[in-house]
């Protein structure tokens, strides 16, 4: 189990952190809404930072014709990023482990009633 660990945080050691992640814009003006993916160098450099109300009112966007910051929402939604697909390989390593510890108990559970039966005869 250790070595399972152990192998996953090397694992992440060598991945860069700052993946190539895709950032996405959700602006809503009044009702209605629409995603917008962020252009490169605001996904690497700043992610989320950008994604505000002004950013959607200066992208003139038809559904916010005549719509003043009070009307405008914004909302970032990243994709891909390294915490999420980390989060995601380390379930399936620790499940991993568990279930492969489950084996080897069972496992070492009839070998010792085999060398109990074996002693006794």
């Amino acid at each position: 189990m250790i070595t399972i660990l152990i192998f996953a945080v090397l694992l992440f050691c060598g991945r860069p952190v700052a993946a190539a992640n895709s950032a996405f814009c959700k602006c809503t003006c009044f009702s209605n809404s629409t995603l917008i993916h962020m252009p490169e160098e605001y996904s690497s450099m700043k992610g989320c930072l950008e994604c505000t109300r002004k950013f959607c009112l200066d992208y003139n966007l038809p559904i916010c014709k005549d719509a003043q910051e009070k009307d405008t929402s914004a909302t970032c939604y990243q994709r891909d990023s390294a915490k999420d697909e980390t989060v995601v390989i380390m379930f399936i390593v620790i499940t991993g482990g568990l279930l492969a510890w489950a084996g080897f108990k069972i496992i070492r559970e009839r070998i010792r009633r085999v060398s109990l039966l074996l002693v006794s005869v």
